[in-house]
């Protein structure tokens, strides 16, 4: 469990959600980075995490309304459903959230397998696409799925947030990749960011949190919590 200068910490409310998040949209990131800023190691991210960042993860997971992910990382990573344990279930309910967040997946072009793990599960998926998608792929996925326009020519980012939030979805858990993350921060739209720095180096020419089109200027953040296990830092950042 990640401590607090030698002292075990409630996950649970070390990241629990500011009060306003249950009435507007409140993005909130989770990447997990090496001490010289890759974001991945021979193109995953699983070998930077240890189990203090499996047990953030999960954590970030329950307490979240809907994961939110882009549709190049459900295929690289091969993105399964949420799980959550009965007791954990429970916990939500009595929160007033549902059993299991969804998972919503941005893709301009809807290029996803229906047939993928992703659509085995309980709770449908949300496909957050476009109307310049094909229709045959869009009509597919409407079958494992809920298919949502957001957008005519590529997937506008307020207009997926506000999809997600007519549906009651405003803690969102921002999963990646890199490029959808910068686009949710490069637009203003993005309220926190969990970073996990490993103690490693993982080396020249590596993807990073954020890639593509640059900023203008920077986002900038401010430091709120620090949690520690191992050697790695779990850094919570909010939007200055």
């Amino acid at each position: 469990m990640p401590q607090n200068e030698s002292a075990e910490v409630d996950l649970d409310q070390a990241y629990a959600y500011p009060e306003q998040a249950a009435g507007r949209s409140y993005v909130r990131s989770n990447f997990v980075s090496s001490a010289d800023g890759g974001a991945e190691v021979g193109g995953r991210s699983g070998p930077l995490g240890g189990d203090g960042d499996r047990q953030v993860f999960r954590t970030l997971r329950w307490l979240c309304d809907v994961v939110l992910v882009g549709a190049g990382t459900v295929r690289h990573e091969n993105y399964g459903p949420v799980i959550v344990p009965p007791q954990r279930r429970e916990l939500r309910v009595a929160a007033g959230l549902a059993a299991v967040p969804p998972v919503a997946v941005v893709t301009a072009s809807a290029t996803l397998d229906p047939a993928a793990r992703l659509f085995d599960a309980e709770v449908r998926p949300v496909v957050l696409t476009c109307a310049a998608a094909p229709a045959d792929r869009r009509a597919a996925l409407a079958q494992v799925a809920e298919v949502v326009l957001c957008g005519d020519n590529t997937v506008e980012p307020a207009a997926a947030l506000a999809a997600l939030a007519e549906r009651g979805l405003t803690r969102v858990l921002l999963e990646g990749g890199p490029t959808l993350h910068a686009q949710l921060a490069g637009a203003g739209l993005l309220d926190e960011l969990c970073l996990t720095v490993a103690p490693l180096l993982a080396g020249p020419d590596r993807k990073t949190i954020t890639m593509g089109d640059g900023w203008p200027e920077p986002a900038r953040l401010r430091l709120i919590q620090v949690l520690t296990e191992d050697g790695s830092l779990f850094l919570r950042y909010q939007r200055a």
